[in-house]
């Protein structure tokens, strides 16, 4: 993607950030908004920070396990360092984290194609461990739904996804007439992607993990709701969570700010959550994942691939990943 096509993507998703908020903020007692953040237990805050610094060790885990099967060796220090300075750049730069992440693994002599495979199968199994989550909560959920458009639109997402998975596992055995007509280089891309999920060993600890990754979100906002005396239950937290996780996922806004706390709003009154405690839970999930990048930007100073980062490097990689599959 060409460099003023990438900033009117970046334009377009601070729009979306921003109009979403001012949105959600007029249509609230700002007031209110100010207080439930300032009146938040700070022992329930803190243990919500210190939920999402554990995620990022269960992520580096899952993202290990995926390399690992691709046959890329990486130690998990460095694996988690480099994760932790992607996630202080997706806080700071839009979309920066994946190339930097990028970069810092071809500094360790991983070739391109699995280095973008990876990070590709990372989000894939994510969005299908979210999928399973939604899947086991729909019992639950469909009692609550009664706008049959929002139904619609959970289905729809749910069933695109098993779609996907379903393709993914299966593209090898199509007839060759179909497999001829795709691209080599994206099957061969495929098959790097689908390779965690073929693999023998480790296959169930890599989504047990996915799945704790998303679990640990949940929890965060339930402890989040704890804080600020709303009464958010674990099984309706555990039902309604993931669809926001699931909407603030689509690449439309800048770190899902915005899409985040609409979805919040929209899930948590599903429960009787007002829209003001609903926004505050978003808006504290949301400064906790800025603590961590935070964090995150520390890891970056001591990193010792910082040494020969410089802006071109990363913009070049950015440029190749929007070009290239593999």
């Amino acid at each position: 993607m060409k460099s003023p096509a990438k900033a009117l993507v970046t334009l377009a998703k601070f729009a979306v950030s921003i109009g979403i908020l001012v949105l959600l903020l007029r249509a609230q007692d700002l007031s209110s908004l100010q207080a439930d953040l300032l009146a938040v237990k700070l022992d329930m805050l803190a243990l919500a920070v210190l939920l999402l610094f554990v995620q990022t060790f269960v992520l580096c885990h899952r993202w290990i396990l995926i390399l690992r099967a691709m046959n890329v060796p990486l130690d998990w220090l460095p694996g988690w360092r480099i994760l932790m300075v992607s996630t202080f750049f997706n806080q700071v730069l839009p979309a920066g984290g994946d190339a930097v992440r990028i970069w810092m693994l071809r500094r360790h002599g991983v070739q391109w194609s699995p280095t973008i495979s990876s990070i590709v199968a990372d989000r894939f199994l994510a969005l299908l461990a979210l999928g399973l989550i939604v899947l086991t909560g729909m019992p639950f959920l469909l009692p609550r739904v009664r706008d049959n458009s929002l139904l619609f639109a959970i289905v729809a997402v749910l069933a695109a996804a098993c779609l996907g998975a379903i393709v993914l596992m299966t593209l090898d055995r199509w007839p060759p007439r179909l497999t001829s007509a795709v691209p080599a280089k994206i099957m061969q891309f495929v098959m790097l992607v689908r390779a965690p999920l073929r693999a023998a060993q480790g296959r169930a600890t890599l989504m047990v993990s996915a799945i704790v990754v998303h679990l640990i979100t949940v929890t965060t906002c339930y402890v989040l709701a704890i804080g600020l005396e709303t009464p958010l239950s674990a099984l309706d937290a555990f039902v309604l969570i993931p669809l926001v996780i699931l909407s603030s996922a689509v690449p439309i806004s800048i770190g899902g700010w915005g899409v985040r706390e609409g979805a919040m709003v929209g899930a948590l009154s599903l429960a009787g959550i007002a829209a003001d405690k609903a926004l505050a839970i978003s808006v504290l999930l949301g400064l906790g994942g800025l603590i961590v990048g935070l964090f995150g930007g520390l890891v970056w100073l001591i990193a010792p691939e910082r040494a020969s980062f410089t802006p071109d490097q990363a913009r070049a990689i950015a440029e190749r990943t929007d070009v290239a599959p593999v």
